[in-house]
């Protein structure tokens, strides 16, 4: 009895036992499941779509018998990676974009980017033309043209004209001798400059000369230094400059002027003299206005900082120059607005301290000269270091009111021109590549020739003896 007992049940377990042998054997994607049965799911396994179960299990036996099994993915960050700050929320801490040198390379901020994170998208707001918006000289460094830098204070000048002259890619680069404020720019095979600016020429039209100086004294200062005279050809001046934005700007130019720094030594000339005291009163006493507060830089009405942006780009002979008698304030106030935008738009070209790599991008593209190193976005500055309250910046603001309207206009125009400029770039590259795959299309005409006839379909002899053979 026992012994058929035993013989019964062996035949249902051995037949259970081939059922499971064979399933793992037809079935390998059951291995780690099956391995793990009765065991809680691994992190990252209990959330497996049902979906995608289903789909390895309706695929054919072969697809499932040729797919690898590849291992799990890895637990958490890699191996000397936890914990790491990646090299873009790395902070520097630069100084004062006058003062410091050149830096590591490091991403570009956008000043307008929002809080969540999302790209700006830019919508201009001031109506301008095309060739208001394209730009591009023909700059004969081998001629006699002249690029003229106009250096407004606490703009990052310093650091724009340092690129100038010693970060520009050229036939013949200039001079700089270690020591020595100004470097020797001379054109190829000339022994004449074709540039002016403070690390060039030096102050030759005074201190942070202005729209009004540079204009009436930089083509007598040129024609003075153009030995032997050579009048065959025009001389063409391309002005440029740099602006920033303005409480950023006064900010900074008053811890300058904290520091003890002066601009006493500016002539301000316009219309052949030098304003006089009366007409420029200063605002204090000694030699310098160290230590002073920013209330008390604030409160001195004949504070050259105010609107300086404006009054160094407009043509001041418009005005009465510094005679504030000539016309009423908000007359003036207009016409030097104005003034600063039209000549600020008809420069060759203008930079934003906030924008340094989309600075370098137009530069490259208006004068074709290309810059050795990249332009370096100085996120800390002395004057960002400072904390004002709202009440302090509103009235800051108020101080400066025709700057903030000539940023706002610059900085409209500064984007409409970069997207301008990418977008002719774009279509360049794209007609670059169109051409380059015609050329390519007429290479391989010429090095297959089709021949004559109509050949396709045609049944060659050597097939044909084939045919009679078999």
């Amino acid at each position: 009895m026992d012994e058929r007992f035993n013989k019964w049940l062996l035949t249902p377990v051995l037949t259970l036992l081939f059922v499971v042998i064979m399933y793992q054997y037809v079935s390998p994607s059951c291995t780690s499941s099956c391995a793990n049965f009765g065991e809680p799911p691994r992190a990252g396994e209990a959330g497996q779509p049902a979906a995608a179960a289903a789909r390895r299990a309706q695929a054919p036996l072969e697809d499932r018998e040729r797919r690898p099994q590849l291992p799990p993915p890895p637990r958490g960050p890699p191996e000397g990676v936890r914990g790491a700050v990646a090299p873009e929320d790395e902070d520097e801490e630069p100084g004062d974009p006058e003062e410091e040198g050149e830096t590591e390379e490091e991403e570009e901020p956008d000043p307008e980017a929002p809080d969540n994170g999302s790209l700006p998208r830019f919508v201009p707001r001031f109506n301008f033309t095309l060739k208001d918006l394209t730009r591009f000289v023909d700059f004969n460094i081998k001629g006699r043209d002249v690029i003229v830098f106009l250096h407004i204070q606490k703009t990052g000048g310093t650091t724009f004209g340092r690129h100038l002259v010693k970060n520009i890619r050229l036939e013949q680069p200039c001079s700089c001798k270690a020591g020595q404020k100004k470097c020797t720019c001379h054109r190829p095979g000339k022994k004449e400059t074709w540039l002016f600016s403070r690390f060039s020429t030096g102050w030759s039209c005074g201190l942070h000369a202005d729209w009004t100086e540079l204009t009436n004294c930089v083509p007598a200062i040129m024609e003075k230094k153009d030995f032997p005279r050579n009048h065959s050809h025009t001389r063409n001046f391309y002005y440029i400059t740099m602006l920033r934005d303005p409480v950023s700007r006064y900010l900074s130019e008053w811890k300058h002027v904290q520091r003890g720094a002066t601009w006493k030594t500016s002539l301000h000339m316009c219309d052949g003299r030098s304003p006089t005291p009366d007409e420029l009163p200063t605002c204090y006493p000694g030699d310098d206005w160290s230590g002073v507060s920013l209330r008390e830089f604030m409160d001195c009405t004949y504070n050259l900082a105010n609107n300086r942006q404006v009054r160094m780009l407009a043509d001041l002979s418009l005005v009465g120059c510094y005679n504030l008698t000539f016309m009423n304030e908000s007359e003036r106030n207009a016409i030097l607005l104005q003034s600063a935008k039209n000549n600020l738009k008809n420069m060759a070209f203008f930079g934003l301290t906030e924008f340094q790599r989309k600075t370098q991008f137009l530069f490259e593209r208006t004068f074709n000269l290309k810059f050795i190193s990249p332009f370096t976005q100085f996120n800390i500055t002395r004057a960002s270091n400072v904390e004002i309250n709202e009440g302090a910046r509103q009235r800051i603001e108020e101080l400066n009111f025709l700057d903030v309207q000539l940023y706002e206009f610059a900085k409209d125009l500064f984007q409409q021109r970069y997207h301008r400029t990418k977008q002719l770039a774009h279509q360049r590259e794209r007609q670059k590549r169109r051409e380059e795959r015609r050329l390519q299309r007429e290479s391989r005409g010429r090095r297959w020739p089709k021949e004559d006839g109509n050949t396709e379909g045609a049944v060659t002899e050597d097939y044909n003896s084939q045919v009679v053979r078999w």
